[in-house]
Order: C-alpha cells, then structure tokens, then sequence
C-alpha cells in the first residue's frame, strides 16, 4: 500500500511519461533489494572505508594485492546476485518503447540480465577485467578461477560485504595473497573493468550519455544519490535543456534543488506499478 502523496506524484510521472519516453539514469538503490550494498545513506554520507582510489590501486602492487585478495571474496554476491522487480519493469519498458534509453552508474550487469538493451555503463562492469599492459580484456569468472586456486588459504573466510564487490578483509589475510596475471600478456596489472573513484569516465561513454540527454523527452533518476559528477552532470544537462528531470529516490540527492519531482519510494515496489500502468493504458511508443 502507498501514500496518497506518493501516489499523486506516481499520477504526475505517469502523464510525463505517457506522452514521450523518458531516458533512465540508474544508480546503487535499485540493486540493493538484489543484494549488492550501496555506498551512501539517505543523507549521502558515505558508508563505512572509503573505497580505493585509482592513483592507489596505480601506485603499488601492494595496493593491488590487497584490491584483488578483497575482491575475490566479494565477487561470489555479485555473480550470485539476480534482477529484482524494478530491474524487469525498466527491460520491458523499454521493449513496449516506453523508454528512450537506460544510463546505469551501476556495475552488477542486472540491467542486461534483466533483459535490458543497449545499456550505457558509465562506470563500466565487474563482469569483465582489464590488462593496463596490453589492454586486453578478460572475463572475470576465469580470473576467479585462477585466483582461487592461487589463494587455497582463504576458502571458507567469512568477510563483511562491500559496496561494488568489495569485502572488508582482516589484512592479515592480504599478505601472502598472489595477484592474478594477464592470461594475454603474463602482466601483473590486472584491473577490474570498471571506473574507480578518482578515474573518469571514457570520453566515449560519457559522450554518448550526453547525446541520450540531448535527444530525450525527459529523464527518471531512479535509486541514485547522484553525488558521483559522472551521473550529476547528466541532470544538469537536463535541466539547462528546461526538460522534466524526476527522481525516484529513498533519501537526499545532489539534484535535489534541480528536480521537477521527487518521489520518496522504493524503486522496486515503485517501477513495476508505473510500468503496469503505461504498457496497460498506452499504446507502443514509436
């Protein structure tokens, strides 16, 4: 059951998006009901250690050894981990043509798991892992693979789940911990394929995010602080555009003053009554 405020904000989205599909810019809240942590409260402080930086995680293998031994830990939940209810209703969204394009900051792949398509990665994906010698790409399941039989000493270590595959792990477990190669090049630089704090995000990428904001209607923040610039940026584009900028989000967000309408919800429950309603009392969008 949902507040009659809630409610009458659904009501507004609903009108808005029934006349031109919305672009979708989705952060950390939707996975969290599929059990991946998030980095920030509902005031946007931020949780816990601050994650690793990239000039750290450059700067020393040390810094690596200790990302890696975490990681190995913390990629079983993000491999495990399923599509949720809010997940499904964005995928068949877009299907029925209701939406104009997805934007996640997320890096789980639950979007395309969902069945999305086309999805824009602005901080890329844990699903694949990248050589900084040669450049070459890996999937991550096979680097786990090698890592765990290279680590025997850290099967069955119970750690605290992180944000983003990460773990917190006692670093006396981070020692002797041996640090995957490239299957490629033999490298020792392996990196996740994803944009840590303190990197950018590819010019490319971040280009056509622009250009999805420049073309569409309209764009739905959905379960994201946007205290990342990357994903921000996107909603002052917006703004400036003088288009509908609307969020669905449990807490403060950076774009609180920028905002057309806020709905305090649960993207899960929230996406899925709103997704009935359009694909129920609307035809496609062409």
């Amino acid at each position: 059951m949902i507040d009659s405020q809630i409610s009458t904000h659904l009501d507004a989205l609903y009108h808005l998006m029934a006349e031109q599909p919305f672009l979708i810019l989705t952060g950390a809240g939707i996975s969290t009901p599929s059990g991946i942590p998030d980095y920030r409260d509902n005031d946007g402080v931020r949780r816990g250690k601050a994650p690793m930086m990239y000039q750290e995680f450059l700067s020393a293998p040390a810094s690596r050894r200790r990302y890696w031994a975490r990681a190995m830990l913390g990629w079983p939940r993000i491999r495990q981990a399923r599509p949720n209810a809010a997940h499904e209703a964005l995928a068949t969204l877009q299907t029925k043509h209701h939406i104009a394009g997805l934007i996640t900051q997320n890096v789980d792949t639950l979007h395309d798991q969902a069945g999305s398509q086309d999805v824009i990665e602005l901080h890329g994906s844990l699903h694949r892992v990248v050589c900084l010698d040669c450049e070459q790409r890996s999937d991550r399941h096979g680097i786990q693979l090698v890592m765990e039989a290279q680590n025997p000493y850290l099967a069955g270590v119970d750690a605290v789940q992180a944000p983003d595959g990460d773990t917190l792990l006692d670093p006396a477990f981070e020692a002797r911990f041996q640090v995957p190669r490239c299957p490629h090049c033999d490298g020792e630089r392996l990196k996740p394929d994803v944009v840590f704090f303190g990197e950018n995000v590819a010019q490319a990428t971040a280009a056509k995010a622009i250009r999805c904001v420049e073309q569409a209607a309209g764009l739905l923040v959905v379960g994201s602080s946007l205290m990342a610039y990357s994903a921000f940026r996107l909603c002052r584009a917006m703004a400036e555009q003088n288009k509908p900028l609307i969020a669905i989000n449990l807490g403060k967000t950076r774009a609180d003053d920028l905002l057309d309408l806020k709905i305090e919800g649960s993207c899960e429950q929230l996406l899925p009554l709103i997704a009935e309603r359009l694909i129920h009392n609307g035809s496609n969008h062409t």
